[in-house]
């Protein structure tokens, strides 16, 4: 790792931009709606260490050099963090290409040095990042504190979660609807994070790229993969590493119905088509089932 990526809170920072442009532009964009207060400079002004007092950081953004140097020189003497423009020799950081759903902010950074790969990078990201999803981490930002009381143990409480993402109170947040949302995790909670069983069926052939947002959230909430022995490697990465992992052989109807009565989320990832008779033996033992078909 070349650097290290770090997000600062906003609420209650001064970040300056210095300078004007289009550049200068871009970067307060990046800004808008965030709980920053944002200063710009131009001119004497941005020569003065004192305009960039207590600010987290600041962007310079000219293609004057005389400009660039003297503001980033004021900025460093204010002890602020500097970024200029396309310069990444004189930055103190870099700006990555952002993902902003709200609560939930991804980022893809290169050092600086391949923006338009980090941008396409990010692209592919925002494609798998529905717009609701900062409404449903703030939905178990809300609720974190009675989670902990609830369920004290780490273990459960990480199911519980795993569950809740994917559940209908996460659905319900996506799609706006905050009030339904807490009450349906109110609810879940109330019944002390007890789990139902289920079985999901992914088509494991890749390319993985062809995996649904469904299947990708399925595989980070299994707690069994079985999997069949030409399973596509990168399909396999999607899914959670300590998750416990069968042979096909040794996870018969029987096995699987057992596991999902305990509560567990199973994953099983296929090269074939879905096997009728499986499915059949688990919808008889009133164990859920569903099948995730690839994108189209």
């Amino acid at each position: 790792m070349d650097s290290f990526p770090a997000f600062f809170p906003l609420a209650g920072r001064k970040v300056v931009i210095a300078g004007s442009g289009e550049a200068a532009e871009a970067k307060a964009r990046l800004f808008e709606g965030s709980p920053a207060t944002l200063v710009r400079l131009d001119g004497h002004a941005a020569y003065l260490p004192g305009s960039y007092s207590g600010a987290a950081f600041a962007f310079i953004a000219s293609p004057d050099e005389v400009f660039v140097q003297a503001a980033a020189g004021a900025a460093r003497a204010a002890r602020v963090l500097v970024n200029v423009v396309d310069r990444p020799e004189l930055c103190d950081f870099n700006t990555p290409a952002v993902i902003d759903r709200g609560q939930v902010v991804a980022a893809v950074g290169t050092g600086g040095g391949a923006p338009v790969l980090a941008t396409m990078l990010r692209n592919d990201i925002e494609a798998q990042v529905p717009e609701g999803t900062g409404r449903v981490a703030a939905l178990l930002a809300k609720f974190q504190s009675e989670v902990r009381k609830t369920l004290p143990a780490l273990h459960e409480r990480r199911a519980f979660l795993r569950d809740a993402v994917m559940g209908e109170a996460a659905v319900a947040a996506r799609a706006g609807d905050m009030d339904r949302a807490g009450q349906l995790f109110r609810e879940a909670l109330a019944k002390g994070g007890a789990r139902k069983g289920v079985v999901r069926f992914i088509a494991g052939k890749g390319p993985a790229d062809l995996l649904t947002l469904r299947a990708l959230r399925a595989l980070g909430a299994a707690d069994v993969l079985v999997i069949d022995a030409d399973v596509e490697p990168e399909v396999l990465k999607m899914a959670r590493r300590d998750a416990e992992r069968l042979d096909p052989e040794g996870a018969d109807a029987e096995h699987l119905i057992q596991l999902a009565r305990e509560g567990r989320q199973i994953v099983r990832l296929i090269t074939h088509p879905v096997d009728p008779a499986l499915v059949h033996a688990l919808t008889q033992a009133e164990v859920a089932v569903e099948v995730i078909p690839v994108a189209t």
